[in-house]
């Protein structure tokens, strides 16, 4: 009969290395790529009920861990790095926990929260959410000026056009080209080639110099956003035997002068006259197209005044192009999520208010390119050009930061 005291100590000892094995069986191998462990209901808002000692025992972790980059008291002094004084406790819980499991892809905050405890991740976000917010004055409140909504920018841009091209783009001078119905990659596309000499006009290669890359694109959606109109400019010609000649256009311009590809121009309500320059210049070889200029080439003056006499009848089409939203449009959606003006009052939404607006433009950048994931963020910020982002960025960074109390109701 075997001891009744080694039989147990037997078990015992089986029982240890069991529960090693599971542990580690749970760790993440060299080679195994780190998964968000995701929080049970209600452990994310652990933090809310976070007594004084907790929260002095957050402030001394935090010290620790994380003062150096995020700055005293949560204020970031440092380009990029966020503040995170005032911030919701359920969101910085949330995010610290993405950190630790690696699933943001940070190696330095990976590190810095790697081997802290869950209880000392509750008390960091309680800390952190019962500072004062940052103040205006703070250096995250200096976000550059609001911009002008790129509309009313090319608007404003395109008045010293209007004495050729009319005010709202519709030409009134023959000789001078209407620029509605053009998708604004055509238009972009050819002032660059008057710029960079390969279309041949003085005029307009000075003009073009003076304009900036954002100048040029607000012109651009200016005109493309305009009520499209025939030009108000003689059309001498043979409009049936034009349309005839026509023919062989069709296929890149559309039947009735209407193109279906951004970059080559719709031609349907166009000045008569710049239309037949245009042609001989392509004949000629002062605007350099193969194609363009093999289909003259076989053209005398009277079937190009008659195609152009077609066209310049033809009523042109509004190409595809959306009018972007303007700055309080996308704050409005923003602030479906992140409260008014970007002061949350969801525990699970970050605060955007008084934010560094590099950090700001950094966090749109990675969710637009799928670097951050969020199935939310990535629809809201599919939409956003480089303009909006540092836009929508300088907008909350220019807010008035405010803490939030949460009260906690007892069940009934």
């Amino acid at each position: 009969m075997r001891h009744p005291r080694r039989r147990l100590d037997r078990i015992l000892k089986a029982l240890a290395l069991a529960a090693f094995a599971a542990s580690v069986s749970h760790l993440p191998s060299a080679s195994a790529q780190p998964s968000l462990v995701k929080p049970r209901a209600g452990e994310d808002l652990r933090a809310v009920y976070a007594s004084a000692a907790d929260v002095a025992e957050g402030r001394r972790v935090a010290d620790t861990t994380c003062a150096r980059c995020h700055g005293a008291n949560g204020i970031s002094t440092i380009k990029a790095i966020p503040h995170l004084a005032g911030q919701r406790p359920g969101y910085l819980y949330l995010e610290l926990r993405a950190y630790q499991t690696g699933a943001r892809g940070n190696d330095m905050m990976d590190g810095a929260v790697k081997f802290l405890s869950d209880e000392a991740l509750v008390k960091v976000a309680a800390y952190y959410a019962s500072l004062e917010p940052v103040r205006p004055g703070a250096d995250s409140a200096k976000a550059a000026p609001a911009r002008l909504d790129p509309v009313q920018a090319g608007k404003r841009a395109a008045e010293s056009c209007g004495g050729c091209h009319g005010p709202s783009g519709i030409s009134k001078t023959p000789g001078m080209p209407s620029l509605v119905g053009l998708d604004p990659k055509y238009i972009v596309a050819a002032v660059k080639a008057y710029k960079d000499g390969q279309r041949k006009n003085d005029m307009m290669k000075t003009f073009a110099a003076t304009l900036t890359d954002a100048d040029l694109n607000n012109i651009a959606l200016y005109y493309a956003l305009q009520k499209p109109a025939r030009a108000q400019t003689p059309a001498p010609g043979d409009r049936a035997a034009g349309k005839a000649a026509a023919a062989a256009c069709a296929g890149c311009h559309g039947d009735v002068g209407v193109s279906g590809t951004a970059t080559t121009p719709s031609i349907a309500g166009q000045d008569a006259q710049y239309f037949a320059a245009a042609l001989k210049a392509y004949k000629e070889g002062s605007r350099s197209e193969d194609t363009m200029k093999s289909l003259a080439a076989s053209l005398d003056e009277r079937t190009v005044r008659n195609i152009a006499a077609f066209y310049a009848a033809q009523q042109p089409q509004a190409p595809k192009v959306r009018k972007p939203l303007t700055v309080a449009e996308w704050a409005q959606r923003c602030d479906r999520c992140h409260g008014v003006n970007g002061n949350s009052t969801d525990l699970r939404s970050p605060a955007l208010a008084g934010q560094r607006v590099e950090y700001l433009e950094k966090v749109l950048h990675a969710y637009r390119t799928g670097a951050r994931k969020s199935p939310e963020m990535a629809a809201m910020s599919e939409g956003l050009g480089e303009a909006d982002i540092e836009s929508l960025a300088a907008h909350y960074a220019r807010q008035t930061a405010r803490a939030v109390v949460y009260v906690v109701v007892p069940s009934k």
